[in-house]
């Protein structure tokens, strides 16, 4: 798991990051977690996450856009802050997500998405 704990160690020394997980969104489990969570239970933020990126992938009207063209991360918005969830891919079981819950103040949204899925990728290459 050392992989896994490096990646949120590195996803919460993006600057502005409250919270980071690792979650699998088929059912809605934390692997692991560092920081808070917005609900201030990480299993809670967890289950939500994996409901958005399912509605994502299965009810979006961009769901099924194009052969071959695939979610590759959600950014919802909020007055305080910046929830993004990248879904990681793997070559034989993509089913896990990257959660950062990045503070609006704090945070730069465009650099931190950059480096969320340089995490994700790094994490599958691991």
């Amino acid at each position: 798991m050392s992989g896994i704990d490096d990646c949120l160690r590195q996803a919460m020394a993006i600057p502005g990051a409250i919270g980071a997980s690792v979650v699998d969104y088929t059912t809605g489990l934390a692997l692991a977690w560092a920081g808070r969570a917005p609900t201030d239970d990480p299993g809670a933020a967890a289950a939500g996450t994996a409901d958005v990126i399912n509605a994502a992938m299965t009810r979006a009207p961009f769901a099924s856009t194009r052969p071959g063209d695939a979610a590759e991360d959600v950014i919802i918005s909020t007055r305080g802050g910046y929830h993004l969830l990248r879904l990681i891919s793997t070559g034989f079981d993509s089913r896990l997500l990257l959660y950062v819950w990045l503070d609006r103040t704090d945070g730069n949204l465009a650099v931190a998405r950059h480096r969320v899925r340089v995490l994700a990728d790094d994490l599958v290459s691991a």
